[in-house]
């Protein structure tokens, strides 16, 4: 795993965001975020997009935790409840893996243990290896 936090450190964007990495191995990633204002839209609930982009760096640290580089080529959300505040985990699953493409199921959830969200996506795996 030492290649992949070194490898999703260059990730300028989710930094920016404030989005840790918690755990990535085996297909399997856990991503949180802090919601704090700047997370907001003009209704005072956190903005889809951070959504979206907690949930792709699960995707991203995931599909990448085999140490073949891989990269999104489809993604879908779909939005369950509205948050304001509090901490978001996006928890992701490898449903199917061939030598070109991964399949991942993710589910962000609040404090509460409640689903906020549902996204899926997939991405092609190249013959490029992580180093």
């Amino acid at each position: 795993m030492a290649d992949l936090d070194a490898f999703l450190q260059e990730d300028n964007f989710s930094r920016h965001l404030g989005i840790e990495l918690v755990e990535a191995a085996n297909g399997a990633a856990v991503a949180r975020l802090t919601v704090e204002e700047a997370h907001l839209n003009i209704h005072k609930t956190v903005h889809g997009a951070a959504l979206f982009a907690l949930a792709d760096v699960a995707l991203e640290a995931a599909s990448n935790s085999h140490g073949v580089v891989a990269v999104s080529i489809n993604a879908n959300i779909s939005y369950m409840k509205a948050v304001s505040s509090g901490l978001l985990t996006a928890t992701a699953a490898e449903v199917s893996l061939t030598n070109t493409l991964g399949i991942y199921d993710i589910k962000i959830t609040g404090e509460d243990g409640e689903l906020v969200a549902v996204f899926q996506g997939m991405v092609y795996r190249k013959r490029q290896r992580i180093e």
